[in-house]
């Protein structure tokens, strides 16, 4: 049996490459209400959960209850996805070489479950042990709740646990939860550090190269 306990997924930016459909989500709420709001005003939101913002969006001038904005960009994200989604490179190939080998996995999202359901419809059959959603934790990334959830649901230590993310949001809730983190950048830069490992991407990333990320033998 190999050491890797699970394998924990962010999913926007991580799985699928949907951050572009929140930052133009976000854009053309404000704009809406008459703001102002830029690309780097988006960017400094990814990896956020719904919460934090949906009150950087009043801040930004939108004049609608908390609820009302989430919908908004829950159903405009949502139809992107369910009109096909766009996955990261080396995401499949790395997901059924899990599968096939017996490692669980879960999607660990700040986005909601209604959301994340259709990722997780979309990954190859079978392969999915979980999902922790938004709603699912009182605090979201970068606390460590969502990651120590995930490992609580599958019964293994999060020290076993290889965390993928793409934001320093993620990746600061993943390293508080113990877990061995994985940083692949996308939309936003990542500064690297020695509490986590960088990959420039996951094409060609197998089972065994985690495993060597696990016991530091990289």
């Amino acid at each position: 049996m190999n050491g890797v306990a699970a394998v924990l997924w962010d999913m926007d930016g991580t799985l699928i490459d949907s951050e572009p459909f929140w930052l133009k989500a976000q854009a053309r709420l404000v704009a809406e209400h008459g703001g102002s709001w830029s690309h780097q005003d988006g960017l400094r939101l990814v990896g956020s959960d719904l919460e934090s913002t949906v009150a950087v969006l009043q801040a930004a001038g939108v004049r609608l209850d908390g609820d009302e904005i989430g919908e908004r960009l829950i159903d405009e994200v949502t139809a992107h996805l369910r009109s096909g989604v766009v996955w990261r490179p080396g995401v499949l190939e790395l997901v059924s070489e899990l599968a096939l080998a017996g490692v669980s996995q879960v999607i660990v999202t700040t986005s909601p479950r209604s959301m994340a359901a259709v990722v997780g419809a979309a990954l190859p059959s079978g392969s999915l042990a979980g999902i922790v959603a938004g709603e699912d934790v009182t605090r979201g990334k970068p606390d460590p709740e969502p990651y120590l959830l995930a490992a609580q649901r599958l019964g293994v230590s999060p020290s076993q646990c290889i965390a993928i993310e793409d934001s320093p949001t993620g990746l600061a809730s993943a390293i508080a939860a113990g877990t061995v983190a994985i940083g692949v950048p996308n939309v936003v830069p990542l500064v690297r550090a020695p509490t986590w490992t960088c990959l420039e991407t996951l094409a060609g990333t197998t089972l065994r190269n985690l495993e060597q990320i696990l016991t530091g033998d990289r």
